[in-house]
């Protein structure tokens, strides 16, 4: 038989209608109009064929996802008393609410007045295991699932017509309606979950913080004598000062220090302060390897621009025309190329070392324009920085004189209050008492020699402070030589030439070559400061520029 023959028109009406109402929906035309006006939905049935039931174990109710252009057909449901229709696919899907946080309950009307609980169960149970079932006697019910995402499929029978049996009677006839439905269990039970997964993610913090937490520092000792003497040695050691100094502050500040051992505390507070020095000349060294390696850079530096000068000289000899016509085209193609690339790194170096010496000089003259104020007493810093140290050690020396003065007194009167009954404690206290007695004499002695030191250093502070006042007289004479030389500015340029070397040749023979320059420096618009030569042949010079601006007539 042909397959063309088994195929229904669509133009015919009554053939459309009929398959309609067989599988029990309101005939509709394909523009939506109703064909049978007098539809009775109780009629439609299909005699003699089962129709599939998508609520049989292993197909489940809610059909394979299909894409979502082409909307979901629903199929007639059988069960064992009662037969679920599905809906009119022309008609909108049903209103549902918003869904609770956790909801496993759903609300279920439009139930035949004739239902039971066992009906109920027959046609949900299909969906997933249900908990409870609290039904009402207006035709409606509450059903809580086990799990949530049975609920869903529990949404799907929505809009089902119900009829039970093949009854024709309004009481066994219902349309279903299931939404969500907002219950206290359901709430208690996903927040009790959410805290537990708080708490897992409180706990996976918590693992990750102290993973990545960086590890304790050690505890600190407490203090006892014993303790103190350690700490006193340790903070002699420059390998374990770091480490002795957090103890003794921390020991400072839990206040542990008292009368009885306030001079072990100041010793070892004066041993942590006599560190400073040492930590100074460190830094020094540490500028002074930077400053030399700067000089060591700057001379390879130059010594390669002097190669890449002497290899731009190799190039230009060959591109002569002695040379230069005897090689082929392709050597003079690889030859010309590498002369450009010579000449190109060579000007890149040549600028980069320039750049460097820029750098120094202005640094330099921001140096000389900062300190030109302060140079009159530039000489006396010297002295005044010795004094101030020498002053800085009297002080120390001071201090530990005292100390030990301190030291002495308490071993006194532990000597008078314990009294010893041992001769040896006796003599190892002697002994303490006197290396502390030449102790103090050598300190006695080194106050002295610290004292003729002040007295010689301001007899020299008062020589050079004479010494100052001739300088500073010299300078104010060069001052005013140079302050009246412009006036000379009608004489020729030859002449001015040979006034300015007069007023130069006239200055003192004690005047050196950087008070000079650094009063040419203040005056920049009279002398202007030049650099010639290239390479290790750079030279400065001072131009006078005074008349620069003057047109002639």
């Amino acid at each position: 038989m042909d397959a063309n023959s088994l195929a229904m028109p669509m133009s015919d009406p009554n053939a459309w209608a009929t398959a309609m109402n067989n599988l029990g929906m309101a005939p509709m035309s394909m523009t939506g109009q109703p064909i049978m006006p007098d539809f009775d939905p109780s009629l439609g049935m299909m005699t003699g064929i089962a129709p599939m039931n998508p609520m049989m174990p292993g197909l489940g109710i809610v059909p394979p996802p299909v894409s979502q252009d082409m909307p979901i057909v629903k199929e007639i449901i059988h069960c064992k008393s009662c037969t679920l229709f599905p809906p009119n696919p022309n008609l909108p899907p049903p209103a549902t609410r918003e869904r609770p946080p956790g909801c496993k309950t759903v609300f279920v009307g439009g139930l035949p007045e004739n239902a039971t609980e066992q009906l109920i169960v027959e046609v949900f149970e299909q969906c997933g295991s249900i908990i409870a079932i609290r039904k009402s006697k207006k035709n409606f019910c509450h059903i809580r699932f086990a799990e949530e995402h049975t609920v869903d499929k529990a949404l799907f029978l929505s809009g089902y017509r119900i009829r039970l049996g093949s009854s024709t009677d309004k009481k066994d006839t219902g349309r279903l309606h299931v939404d969500f439905a907002q219950a206290r269990d359901d709430l208690y039970e996903w927040e009790c979950r959410q805290r537990m997964l708080a708490r897992e993610e409180r706990h996976r913090r918590r693992i990750e913080e102290d993973r990545l937490r960086p590890p304790s520092p050690p505890p600190i000792v407490h203090f006892s004598e014993h303790e103190c003497s350690q700490l006193g040695e340790k903070l002699k050691d420059d390998s374990k000062f770091a480490e002795a100094v957090r103890v003794l502050l921390t020991w400072v500040e839990r206040g542990e220090v008292n009368r009885r051992n306030a001079n072990n505390i100041y010793s070892m507070i004066q041993s942590s302060n006599s560190h400073i020095r040492r930590l100074m000349n460190e830094k020094a060294a540490h500028e002074k390897e930077m400053e030399e390696a700067k000089e060591k850079f700057k001379n390879a530096l130059a010594g390669i621009l002097v190669q890449f000068e002497q290899i731009v000289s190799v190039f230009h000899a060959a591109s002569k025309q002695k040379a230069w016509d005897h090689f082929s085209k392709a050597q003079r193609k690889n030859l010309d190329m590498w002369r450009k690339q010579a000449e190109e790194i060579r000007n890149i170096h040549n600028e980069e070392l320039m750049g460097i010496r820029r750098e120094e000089e202005m640094e330099m003259s921001d140096d000389d324009m900062e300190d030109a104020p302060e140079s009159k007493d530039s000489d006396d810093s010297g002295p005044l920085a010795q004094v101030e140290a020498l002053k800085e050690e009297n002080d120390s020396l001071r201090c530990q004189l005292d100390a030990y003065r301190n030291e002495v007194e308490l071993l006194k009167q532990e000597q008078g209050k314990a009294q010893p009954q041992r001769s040896e404690e006796d003599a190892t206290r002697q002994q303490q008492l006197s290396f502390l007695q030449q102790a103090l004499q050598g300190m006695q002695k080194q106050l002295l020699k610290l004292r003729e030191d002040l007295k010689q250093r301001e007899t020299e502070l008062e020589k050079n402070s004479e010494e100052k006042q001739q300088l500073e007289s010299q300078i104010q004479s060069l001052k005013d030589r140079i302050q009246a030389f412009p006036t000379s500015h009608a004489l020729p340029v030859s002449y001015r030439r040979l006034s300015v070397c007069a007023c130069v040749l006239l200055t003192p023979c004690s005047v050196c070559t950087t008070e000079v320059e650094t009063l040419l420096g203040r005056l920049p618009c009279t002398f202007k400061q030049e650099l010639t030569g290239v390479g290790a042949s750079l030279e400065k010079r001072w131009k006078f520029c005074g008349f620069e601006g003057i047109k002639t007539a």
